[in-house]
């Protein structure tokens, strides 16, 4: 993964553990972090929980914000879909 800058990237890679249709993804990290997805529905819409285990390479504010950039990109590229 790259930013689109330039300015920083990182390879990323993992093995999906288990998926339930319309309510959860998990995945294990190449270097065994754990992840996982919930997509709770709202009276608002879907609404997308993640954990993950932070890494002991990049400041927590950093991996924070690295992965709530990824659920906004995922959040715009469903928006563009429609209903």
């Amino acid at each position: 993964m790259e930013a689109k800058d330039g300015s920083m990237g990182f390879d990323f890679e993992g093995k999906f553990t288990k998926i339930v249709p319309h309510k959860s993804i998990h995945f294990d990290l190449g270097d065994g972090r754990v992840v996982s997805v919930d997509f709770v529905d709202t009276a608002n819409g879907v609404q997308v929980r993640e954990s993950f285990e932070a890494d002991d390479v990049y400041s927590a504010e950093q991996q924070k914000n690295g992965w709530q950039n990824i659920l906004n990109n995922f959040k715009k590229h469903v928006e563009s879909k429609g209903n």
